[in-house]
């Protein structure tokens, strides 16, 4: 009874006395004074050296005659077959296959490998070089072509295939056969980088006519403010300016209105500054700014105060400009002062002039209208406002008390006994700590937990605590969250997480288990897969299979059935505490063990569950693949009597205005099944046969 009172609930109901941390003694030096001989880190390092033994190397084989040869090539050969029958997917066998073929000068059979790797995996577009670099590299040419083309019919997709194709034919001198790739290449669409490689091709043998072709075929292709670029500035390279110049006016008409239109304004106006027409440039840096919306514009405006400033009156457009847009937003902010997308760029424009003074009045003008209601979804918006006004009083006004009082002004206004803004409770905390106040910071964060909880504000609170070395701290705050949110998966698996990396084993076990016993939870799933991996890295395997047990007590999900089974045949428990055990009988227990798992799952499935006949098969499936894993140990024969037929059969779409057709879908015929069928089938003749033998007599 002494012992319950003193329980405590926090500590998993242990009593304080067995929580306590018992730290050993230091031991005590009772001589300090130094060695006679000292020895240095060097001498250990050398001595460690000259007394390590020499590497054992294989004796070098001497080939003397074909007979060796012969049976060198043999042996090898079984090898790299044995080899690949383990590994079939493993291709970097093949390809030392292949390589050591080529090395014996045995071209077709090194071809043959290549071919039975391809037919492994002819996605593999490594493959796929690596084969027709052998050609290449051996000068096979008509094979190489073979391989290319049947590698870019395949993957088409993959432009080092084609790049490769190319360059080899180039490197032949076969100009006609290169373009043809390219042509057949181009028919795929591929990105920008592809068609500016063909455009390069036909300008190193001085085809401009044909490049410029092909730009009008890119541009088609890709509709892009970079590509129309690209090729205005190959007319302008080849002097053509009023080529460049309709371009230019083209790509206008077309792209005027996309994200990227003031790169390609910024573009023309340059190029009518090198031709030396600046009224022609000032048209169009003013017809930009007209059209061009405001928070795209940045760039432009830059360029353009740049451009007015060599050429023009920098001041009077700058002024014109400002005033100008002051004007409209002042006018767009009286009609309607809930606009807070107007109030950002109103405050964009006089942040961009630099006045400090008018930047904090519109501030302080557009915190001033609150929305509409409290609710968050109006809320949001609104907030931002907030963020941006703490941000450039920090960052650039760097006025950290003004700072520290707009943080609580937003605090204060926010109700956060219907919502609350977990980012404001974070940025204020962060702010505090950049200052090395720690503990207003703390206090913030409290205040947070205390009156808005949430997650975020946990996470980052544990987050900062843990960073500091506070565990104790970190441990009340874990209560804290779990007390607020004991559903929270998180959490649990956090926390437990966190008393794992102190070496507190028995603590983390004890709160997978109070988590695991909670009524509800979010992802159980993951608290169940946290814990059970927590027990096998921990080496307890005897806990992780009552844990499986306990788990299927809840649920008979197919992924427990299936994830206890490769537990059980991958355990390494027995190696462990039996290390008389041969390998292959160590082997022989895990599949046992295995196999029992298997049997117990598929007895249920067969008896409590026979509907879940996809599962079913699907149970069986593992096996199997299990079996084999196992190689001579396993016994496939064992799972391939019990596995299922597919069969494709119809049934009834039934819809509100009633049946609508048919539609096919798979079934699963077992074994089992087929028997009681069958059975059927003779009980029924027999009846008949009764019954005629009845009429008869009468």
């Amino acid at each position: 009874m002494a012992n319950s009172r003193e329980a405590d609930p926090n500590l998993g109901y242990l009593t304080k006395k067995e929580t306590e941390v018992k730290l050993p003694r230091p031991t005590r030096v009772k001589n300090k004074t130094p060695a006679s001989i000292q020895i240095t880190a060097e001498q250990i390092l050398r001595e460690a050296r000259e007394r390590q033994e020499a590497e054992i190397r294989p004796p070098k084989q001497k080939i003397t005659d074909s007979t060796e040869l012969g049976d060198y090539r043999l042996r090898k050969r079984k090898e790299y077959e044995d080899l690949i029958r383990r590994v079939r997917w493993n291709k970097s066998v093949w390809v030392k296959y292949a390589k050591w073929e080529e090395s014996q000068k045995d071209f077709a059979r090194s071809r043959s490998v290549w071919e039975r790797a391809l037919e492994v995996d002819y996605r593999d577009h490594t493959l796929w070089l690596k084969y027709a670099d052998f050609e290449m590299k051996n000068k096979f040419v008509n094979h190489a072509r073979n391989v290319w083309d049947r590698a870019t019919q395949l993957l088409p997709r993959v432009d080092q295939l084609w790049y490769k194709y190319i360059h080899m034919e180039e490197v032949l001198g076969n100009v006609a056969a290169a373009r043809q790739i390219f042509e057949r290449w181009m028919k795929w669409m591929p990105d920008q980088q592809g068609w500016l490689s063909y455009i390069k091709f036909e300008l190193r043998y001085n085809e401009v006519e044909r490049a410029r072709e092909i730009f009008e075929r890119f541009v088609d292709c890709h509709p892009k403010v970079s590509a129309w670029i690209r090729f205005a500035k190959f007319e302008m390279k080849n002097g053509e300016i009023a080529r460049a110049r309709n371009c230019y006016e083209r790509a206008i008409n077309k792209l005027g209105d996309d994200e990227e239109a003031e790169e390609l304004f910024v573009a023309f106006a340059e190029f009518e500054e090198k031709c030396k027409e600046t009224e022609r440039a000032r048209c169009i840096y003013k017809f930009a700014l007209d059209h061009i919306p405001k928070g795209r514009a940045e760039e432009l405006y830059k360029k353009f105060v740049a451009f007015e400033k060599q050429y023009g009156d920098r001041e009077g457009i700058e002024d014109a400009i400002v005033g100008k847009r002051r004007f409209q937003y002042e006018d767009e902010v009286r009609k309607n002062p809930l606009n807070y997308d107007v109030w950002f760029d109103y405050i964009r424009l006089e942040e961009s002039c630099g006045n400090r003074q008018r930047i904090e009045d519109v501030y302080e003008r557009a915190i001033a209208n609150l929305p509409p209601a409290q609710e968050k979804r109006y809320w949001q918006r609104y907030i931002y406002m907030w963020i941006n006004y703490v941000l450039y009083e920090e960052l650039d006004a760097q006025d950290v008390d003004r700072t520290r009082a707009i943080y609580n002004l937003c605090l204060k206004m926010i109700p956060h006994e219907k919502f609350s803004f977990a980012k404001i409770w974070l940025m204020a905390a962060q702010f505090e700590i950049r200052q090395l106040n720690i503990d207003r910071a703390r206090k913030i964060l409290g205040s947070a937990i205390g009156m808005a909880p949430k997650d975020k504000i946990f996470k980052k609170y544990i987050e900062i605590e843990l960073q500091l070395g506070n565990i104790e701290r970190c441990r009340k705050l874990y209560e804290k969250y779990l007390e607020w949110s004991p559903e929270n998966c998180y959490a649990w698996s956090k926390y437990a997480e966190l008393e794992r990396s102190l070496s507190e084993t028995e603590r983390a076990r004890a709160l997978f288990e109070l988590a695991i016993d909670q009524p509800a939870l979010d992802m159980p799933e993951l608290l169940w897969k946290a814990y059970i991996d927590f027990e096998i890295s921990e080496s307890e395997y005897g806990r992780t299979r009552d844990l499986y047990e306990r788990l299927l007590d809840r649920t008979k999900h197919l992924k427990v059935w299936i994830s206890y089974a490769k537990f059980e045949a991958s355990a390494m428990e027995e190696v462990l505490q039996d290390s008389e055990l041969s390998e292959s009988e160590y082997k022989k227990k895990c599949l046992q063990r295995a196999r029992g798992v298997f049997e117990k799952a598929l007895s249920y499935f067969r008896t409590s569950a026979p509907e879940l006949k996809e599962e079913r098969a699907m149970l069986l499936e593992e096996w199997l693949n299990t079996e084999k894993s196992f190689g001579e140990l396993g016994n496939v024969e064992l799972v391939t009597s019990k596995l299922p037929k597919k069969l494709k059969k119809r049934r009834h779409i039934e819809t509100e205005d009633g049946p609508a057709g048919y539609e096919e879908y798979i079934d699963y015929l077992f074994p089992e099944e087929t028997q009681t069928t069958n059975l059927k089938i003779l009980e029924a003749a027999y009846k008949w046969k009764k019954q005629k033998v009845v009429s008869d007599d009468d």
